[in-house]
């Protein structure tokens, strides 16, 4: 009978023991939900999980058990928004490489280019830069039209014979014209920054020159 009470006794010290392991990983899962809040027009909602249509929103996020904020997620980026961002890096690029260049151009302007031609090559980067950037945003002009018109003359066809464009097709013309548009804009930006660098080109030269007391010297 002691031996009975003995092993009983042993069983349940077991059995307590192992409660803390279980209620500890239980906890360190509690630990691990999160709760999400977001903006649905002019409603707040907030849920341990979230939908689909919402995974693009912009939210917040908290512990489930704590309530303490957790961290922040920015909404998903439309093709036009991508677009311009992708203007605005190639800008800061841009900008990075004159500030660089007209730092070089004024410290050593006078004691490191023996003429203008040594000037030139100064802005051979920046040059290569926006010009590979302006054939890049033609290229894809070409291609977005060509993709459009395409898209428009199958639309086009299924009307003419009497049948209705079908919503996919109509949301496939859509965004291949939200496309276009963004690259054009693209296009135009690059363009601009290419005559710009011109002018710059053209304004050390001559600030060169004044220095150089060359006064309009063509080529050094």
């Amino acid at each position: 009978m002691s031996r009975i009470v003995s092993i009983t006794a042993i069983g349940l010290l077991l059995a307590v023991a192992t409660v803390p392991v279980h209620a500890q990983s239980g906890k360190g899962e509690a630990k691990a939900k999160k709760l999400y809040c977001w903006n649905k027009g002019s409603e707040r909602i907030c849920s341990d999980t979230l939908p689909q249509e919402a995974i693009n929103n912009a939210r917040e996020e908290f512990s489930a058990t704590s309530g303490l904020r957790r961290g922040e997620v920015e909404r998903t980026l439309t093709e036009e928004e991508r677009a311009e961002a992708a203007v605005a890096a190639a800008q800061r690029q841009l900008d990075l490489a004159a500030e660089q260049t007209r730092e070089r151009t004024e410290q050593a302007m006078l004691s490191t280019y023996e003429n203008e031609n040594d000037l030139r090559r100064v802005f051979v980067e920046r040059t290569g830069i926006i010009d590979n950037n302006v054939q890049t945003a033609r290229y894809n002009v070409a291609s977005l039209r060509d993709a459009l018109v395409s898209l428009l003359g199958s639309a086009g066809d299924r009307e003419l014979a009497g049948q209705p464009v079908a919503e996919k097709q109509a949301a496939s013309i859509r965004q291949r014209h939200t496309e276009l548009v963004a690259q054009l804009r693209m296009q135009t930006s690059f363009e601009q920054q290419r005559r710009a660098l011109d002018v710059e080109i053209e304004e050390t030269l001559q600030r060169y020159r004044l220095l150089k007391g060359a006064g309009t010297d063509p080529r050094g």
